[in-house]
C-alpha cells in the first residue's frame, strides 16, 4: 500500500539509542547517586541499566519510557527528591546528550521530502528535548509535525499522537508508516490504523519486533527501498 508520510520514533531510530545513551546513562546514575556506589547500584537497579559494562538490558523501562515514568523509578531510590524535580533534571540533562544519529540525517531527510512524503517524530521524550536534539543535529525544519508524551496527545502505546500526525498532515493513516525501534512504537502504529516499520538500532531484536511490524529494517537508511516496494 502507497506511502503518504512517515512518522519517526526519535531514540532508536532516528538516533543509534546505544551509542547515544548508554554512556550518557550511566554518568546520570552516578551523578544523581553523589558518589555512593549503593545508592547508584539501586538506581541501576530500577532501571535495569548494568554499572559493569554501561548498557541498558532490552527489557529497561527506560528504552520506551517518558521522562516521567524514568523520574519515578529513580525517585523509589532518592526518596528525598521531589519527582517533578527529577523530571526537570532529567528534562534538562537529555536535551543535552550527545547524539548519535542512526544514519546522515539532513540528506536522507531531504531525500525523503524530495520524494513528496510528510515527515513527522512522536517520540516520549519530551517536545522539549525532541525539539532541541532535533534542532542540535539541523534537522527540525524538515518536520512538519513534532510531538512528545507531554504534547497533549499522550505517549505511545497511545495511538493518539499519531493519529494527530495525519490530522495535521491531512493524511489517511492506512497511508502513513509508523517507524520505530520499540514493540511501544509498532503497537501504537497498528492501533492507529498505519503501516508498521521496526528498525534495529535500538535495543530490540528482530524476533522481538517482527510479530508487530510490517517489515524489520536495519535502520532508517534502507526505507527509501521500501517505500518504491510498497508505492
Amino acid at each position: 500500500m502507497r506511502v503518504d508520510g512517515i512518522l519517526f520514533d526519535k531514540d532508536g531510530t532516528l538516533f543509534d539509542f546505544r551509542t547515544t545513551w548508554n554512556a550518557w546513562a550511566a554518568k546520570l546514575i552516578r551523578d544523581l547517586a553523589e558518589g555512593q556506589a549503593e545508592t547508584a547500584q539501586a538506581i541501576a537497579n530500577n532501571l535495569i541499566f548494568d554499572l559493569n559494562t554501561n548498557t541498558f538490558d532490552p527489557r529497561s523501562p527506560v528504552i520506551a519510557g517518558s521522562n516521567r515514568e524514568v523520574a519515578e523509578l529513580i525517585g523509589a531510590v532518592l526518596t528525598d527528591r521531589p519527582i517533578e524535580a527529577l523530571e526537570a533534571h532529567l528534562t534538562q540533562a537529555a536535551a543535552v546528550a550527545p547524539l548519535a544519529p542512526a544514519v546522515p540525517l539532513a540528506p536522507f531527510l531531504s531525500e525523503m521530502r524530495a520524494i513528496g512524503l510528510r515527515l513527522g517524530v512522536m517520540t516520549n521524550d519530551t517536545e522539549f528535548g525532541a525539539k532541541a536534539h532535533l534542532s542540535a543535529a539541523g534537522v527540525d525544519h524538515l518536520f512538519d509535525f513534532i510531538a512528545g508524551f507531554d504534547s497533549g496527545w499522550g505517549p505511545k502505546p497511545n495511538p493518539a499522537p499519531l493519529l494527530a500526525f495525519a490530522e495535521k498532515t491531512g493524511l489517511t493513516p492506512h497511508r502513513v508508516a509508523m517507524v520505530g525501534d520499540s514493540t511501544h512504537d509498532l503497537i501504537a502504529g497498528r492501533n492507529a490504523g498505519m503501516q508498521t516499520v521496526g528498525v534495529l538500532t535500538g535495543m530490540a531484536d528482530h524476533a522481538t519486533l517482527s510479530p508487530y511490524a510490517d517489515m524489520v529494517l536495519p535502520n532508517i537508511g534502507a526505507l527509501r527501498a521500501w517505500v518504491n516496494t510498497v508505492a
